[in-house]
């Protein structure tokens, strides 16, 4: 009868410039799709030579390699009899264009060009690639020879066309397209075709899931149809960590859901769904009926090659299942667990080195290799060989197989309490129990011998010897004093990061982890090279807010209980002298406002996009029935005159996990100058002005009550 299509869609965890890797991934993939009985296999955008090669794209060599994979493909026996959906960069009339190449049995169907570009926040498309503009048009794209070898065509359909096949008809979106206020699915839907493919290379941000899910399912539920969707991956080399999400949906009703944090490489999600489901759900929908009496044709692709089967009447059919979501402390748990896995199995080190310090920060670094400890233990579990050669290669033991969490951490987590004479015994207590908890190799130590030989070489050269403010110092000298503990703590923690694993006789140096949070990072609220500065930093996207219901969801689930008391200490950089033993410095006096405060500025600054007298403005609203206008005002011009004068520190910000929108990341996010005047003359004026008049308007109507 042939009415059943089975269909494939994938997530790949693809590496940038991974040429070899990538091949083997894609391949992978296209045979577990044939395994599992699918004829049309879909894979992420650009996956020959991974999403995140930014400027690699301007090299010949990169359009080079991926078309020497795709003849790779083309000529591999596991893609026969499938029609296979890839992602590559391909050069048509000297112009660089983000492709989709469609092939079946060594045959390019099409060449499909993506038409709108990502090109905000963490996406530069437009510096690489360029849109195509002619919609419902194709060209004749000549094949380079090593293609016309094999496939035996000298030209293909370039442009914007559909694949017409026996028994439906196929049309191609490309990520940011289903996005656009116009997505193509729009009038392929109205122009007769059943089923929508996506290939994206989308990036995880802390509940940014269900507006995915919500596009697929509202493209469907409004025009019908069945809705492939395939996302890269893992860390492909830099901030990001793309989270799969891979799914399949029909008629509004999602039908296959893929995992959005995973250590599998290669995940491949497949549907079976009756095509006959979409004509009738269609045929009473009388407006898009209307609608599609007037749309303008696309080309099509006429393909000899069925999806469904004569025989398919006893098929059994898909169901439709419902999205499960995680909860906040579950994706930090995860997301930044699994990026930290692929930044360490990729860059070949033997383990992790973190400075921790007793506080909420690098307690969550910390808490988050130990999750990443349990995802390796259970992937190996569930019989992941590309986890178990890794976890191998990361220990130097050939015969090494993971049962147990925390004997894992032990191995590749070095953690150490670098105390000077201003820490407190609270604190490192509370880093020496949870050391205990996860099982981290962990060291305790003084820099105070370091700290007086520097600061004796200064008071050599200079003859002063400088003072903290409680000892009748400058502000001045007291910042003096607090930097060069954190600078030596930076210096110190390379060192053992270098060294550690070889005074213990074992090989290979460690990564260096920081553990700023991005509220911190955000102000400057830190000090230029110190244990902000490491190698990578797993926090550094997350705020403060989340980091502590993280903290939360990790005493329940890994039953952690030292950070119960962590998680209750004031927040503190421990850089002043104790008083009576104790703290006397906190976080929140010294930056003058609070971290649910830093929270809103961010998210005002960056996501609402507003200056200093926008945010003044909004915050009046929010803020009214706590603060004055005058309060919201000095808040305001305090929060931009620290942010604008801190703001050079963000150029030599660790590399981070990229979690919220209105992360500070100078390096490609957050493109802003870094030398402001701090003064903001002309902007808090009129925040002054305004402030004049609310509170002249409020005089008047008190003199009028009396």
């Amino acid at each position: 009868m042939g009415r059943k299509v089975t269909v494939a869609t994938c997530a790949l965890n693809q590496w940038a410039l991974d040429f070899e890797g990538n091949l083997q991934r894609i391949l992978k993939s296209i045979e577990i799709a044939k395994q599992k009985g699918a004829r049309y296999r879909l894979g992420p955008e650009l996956e020959i030579c991974g999403y995140g090669c930014w400027d690699h794209y301007h090299e010949s060599d990169t359009l080079l390699h991926s078309f020497q994979v795709l003849a790779a493909l083309l000529d591999s026996p596991v893609t026969q009899d499938i029609i296979c959906d890839v992602g590559m960069p391909v050069m048509h009339r000297n112009v660089r264009y983000n492709c989709r190449v469609i092939f079946l049995n060594r045959k390019i169907l099409l060449i499909r060009p993506k038409t709108a570009l990502a090109n905000e926040g963490n996406y530069h498309e437009l510096r690489w690639f360029t849109p195509w503009s002619r919609s419902r048009q194709t060209e004749e794209y000549f094949l380079p020879r090593m293609i016309q070898d094999l496939t035996k065509q000298e030209t293909v359909p370039f442009g914007d066309a559909v694949l017409a096949t026996r028994d439906t008809c196929l049309g191609s979106e490309v990520c940011e397209e289903l996005w656009t206020p116009h997505s193509p699915h729009v009038d392929m839907g109205l122009d007769g075709v059943e089923i929508f493919t996506n290939a994206s290379g989308s990036h995880h941000v802390l509940r940014k899931a269900h507006a995915r899910v919500d596009l697929v399912t509202m493209a469907t539920a409004k025009n019908g149809g069945i809705y492939l969707l395939a996302n890269q991956k893992g860390c492909d080399g830099d901030r990001l960590y793309y989270d799969g999400c891979a799914m399949i949906a029909m008629n509004g009703s999602l039908f296959a859901q893929g995992s959005q944090f995973s250590l599998d490489d290669v995940e491949v999600l497949t549907a079976t769904l009756d095509l006959e489901d979409i004509r009738s759900y269609r045929a009473e929908i009388s407006s898009r009926n209307l609608a599609a009496s007037k749309v303008s044709p696309y080309p099509r692709v006429k393909v000899d090659f069925a999806l469904s089967c004569h025989e398919d009447l006893l098929e059994p059919l898909s169901e439709p299942v419902e999205w499960k979501y995680h909860s906040v402390g579950e994706e930090i748990s995860l997301g930044p667990a699994c990026w930290l896995w692929d930044f360490l199995r990729r860059s070949q080190q033997a383990g992790f080195f973190l400075p921790l310090s007793g506080g909420v920060d690098s307690a969550a670094t910390s808490c988050l290799v130990y999750s990443m400890c349990h995802q390796v233990c259970e992937a190996v579990k569930n019989g992941n060989p590309e986890v178990l050669a890794d976890v191998r290669t990361i220990v130097s033991e050939t015969s090494y197989t993971p049962q147990d969490p925390r004997e894992l951490c032990g191995r590749i987590l070095t953690t150490c309490y670098m105390a000077s004479e201003n820490s407190s015994q609270e604190t490192s207590n509370r880093a020496r129990d949870l050391a205990q908890q996860i099982g981290s190799y962990h060291i305790s130590l003084s820099i105070d011998p370091a700290v007086r030989a520097v600061m004796g070489i200064f008071s050599l050269v200079t003859g002063r010897s400088p003072r903290f403010a409680v000892h009748g110092g400058s502000s001045r000298e007291n910042l003096a004093l607090q930097n060069v503990q954190a600078r030596l703590r930076m210096v110190v923690g390379y060192l053992f990061a270098q060294l550690s694993l070889w005074s213990r006789g074992s090989r290979g140096g460690l990564l260096v982890l920081g553990s700023a949070n991005v509220d911190e990072s955000l102000l400057g609220y830190l000090t230029k090279y110190d244990c902000s500065s490491a190698d990578i930093n797993p926090i550094g996207g997350i705020s403060k807010t989340d980091l502590s219901a993280f903290i939360q969801y990790c005493i329940e689930r890994f039953r952690l209980s030292a950070l119960q008391h962590i998680l209750t200490a004031p927040a503190t950089a421990e850089l002043e002298p104790l008083t009576d033993r104790h703290v006397s410095q906190t976080d929140e006096e010294d930056m003058g406002m609070t971290y649910t405060e830093l929270s809103v500025y961010g998210r005002l600054r960056k996501v609402a996009k507003t200056g200093p007298y926008g945010m003044f403005c909004k915050l009046l609203h929010m803020w009214k029935d706590s603060c004055t206008p005058r309060q919201v005002a000095d808040k305001v011009k305090r929060f931009f005159s620290k942010y604008s004068m801190n703001r050079h520190k963000m150029t030599t910000l660790t590399p981070a996990y990229h979690a919220e929108n209105y992360s500070p990341d100078d390096n490609r996010f957050d493109l802003r100058p870094f030398l402001y005047n701090a003064g903001w003359p002309w902007q808090f004026r009129c925040i002054e002005n305004q402030v004049l008049q609310l509170e002249r308007r409020e005089r008047q109507d008190l003199d009028g009550m009396d």
